[in-house]
């Protein structure tokens, strides 16, 4: 008989969960220590999609991913048999167990978990498998090419290429709030001890349909992402992966690891009010939510990584549940999106490693394009530069269509003897 998992950690209290490896795919680098030096600078990756033709549409721009090459960054998973979401899926976990210094025997000894959010899932694939088949009729529909359009590849993607058995594995698709889903799915099986490390995030590839869609809403800007921006026009679609190693904080101090946060918490809820447009006291609540399960009081956080999507109903109802929550004097609140667009499934788990390395390293990211702040958003959103700053808590902020919220709360690591951690 397996004895039941025990939640408590070694002074008996509930196991604290941190944040040791980082995996990043996105338009201002790849790798931690690209995507760090690319938030430090404010750097922008808009460009011109490649990936497919915008030939037809009112901008032909967004945030793609450069300098990826499957082939040198994949063991296992062979590139032709996997859709690009996959393969950023599958690269960043492995850049987030090298970065946190392990390697494939050691998750292969301990329970694990790998839940890996989405919007599209391989909606892309699906994008060229309709193109051939326009062409070549139904002789395009093989098991090869219908095997890279499922969406459930993404998580399976992981554990393919570090050669995982026995572990839990899903594919969440509660669309731009779903890599904060998955990190919360993760911390939830730490504290429970039904796992020992966890491999949570988001991953999304550009994609013709998503692409056509914004498009159609009138909400795609013609040159930047400016959130929070009296000028703002609406977003930038991009693409990406944001993967991180989790475990428990015995674990990693066993271990002698680097850890470059600890996860406090979490909020998820639904209003469902409206398909599109985010509600303001259903935000507040997901935010309160996560402050009750981190055991955090408002006046404790220091920085708000917000949605911060750029478009004018967005921005306005964000910063107006924010408002609500803390107050007249609330958080700085930031914006990435304005560096690496909207990478859609990727979005909240890329905010999270942000969130992560602003903790790290003492810094608050900056939001990129900015000209001047909308009155009816009012708060500092660190226009332009980086700033540094002692950053101890931070509210990672997932909003997405039909009232999916997700909420995370990051904070520096205290050691057991109550010292901080750098």
């Amino acid at each position: 008989m397996t004895a039941a998992p025990t939640t408590a950690g070694p002074a008996g209290g509930p196991r604290r969960v941190v944040l040791t490896g980082c995996g990043a795919l996105s338009s201002i680098g790849n790798g931690v220590a690209e995507f760090t030096a690319g938030l430090r600078a404010g750097r922008v990756g808009t460009g011109d999609i490649t990936v497919f033709d915008t030939a037809g549409f009112p901008s032909g721009r967004g945030h793609q991913v450069h300098g990826f090459d499957p082939t040198a960054m994949l063991h296992r998973v062979e590139p032709e048999r996997a859709g690009r979401a996959t393969q950023f899926a599958a690269a960043a976990a492995r850049m987030a167990v090298d970065d946190a210094g392990l390697d494939e025997e050691w998750l292969l000894a301990r329970r694990g978990t790998v839940v890996v959010g989405t919007t599209d899932g391989e909606v892309g694939e699906l994008d060229l498998l309709t193109e051939s088949a326009l062409a070549l009729g139904l002789t395009a529909f093989t098991g090869a090419s219908l095997g890279r359009t499922a969406t459930g590849s993404l998580a399976l993607g992981v554990v393919r290429e570090l050669g995982l058995s026995d572990v839990e594995t899903s594919t969440v698709a509660t669309a731009c709030a779903a890599g904060n889903y998955a990190i919360g799915a993760g911390f939830d099986a730490l504290r429970s001890g039904r796992a020992e490390w966890a491999l949570v995030g988001g991953a999304d590839a550009l994609n013709r349909k998503t692409f056509a869609g914004f498009s159609r809403l009138g909400l795609v800007a013609p040159d930047e992402c400016r959130p929070f921006d009296t000028d703002r026009a609406g977003l930038l679609t991009g693409e990406g992966a944001g993967v991180l190693l989790l475990e428990t904080e015995e674990s990693a101090l066993a271990r002698g690891a680097r850890i470059y946060a600890e996860v406090l918490g979490y909020g998820i809820n639904c209003d469902a009010a409206h398909p599109t447009a985010p509600e303001r006291d259903s935000v507040a609540r997901c935010i309160r939510l996560a402050l009750d399960n981190a055991s955090v009081k408002p006046e404790e956080v220091d920085l708000v990584s917000a949605h911060g999507t750029g478009t004018p109903t967005n921005d306005t109802t964000e910063v107006a549940a924010i408002r609500q929550v803390y107050g007249d004097r609330p958080p700085r609140t930031i914006g990435v999106k304005s560096m690496i667009g909207h990478t859609m499934g990727a979005a909240s788990a890329l905010g999270a490693i942000a969130s992560a390395l602003a903790v790290r390293h003492g810094f608050v990211p900056p939001t990129a394009n900015h000209r001047t702040t909308d009155p009816d958003c009012p708060v500092d959103v660190v226009p332009n530069t980086a700033v540094d700053a002692d950053v101890r808590i931070v509210q990672n902020n997932g909003l997405a269509f039909g009232g999916n919220n997700a909420v995370v709360l990051l904070g520096r690591h205290e050691s057991p003897r109550g010292e901080s951690v750098r």
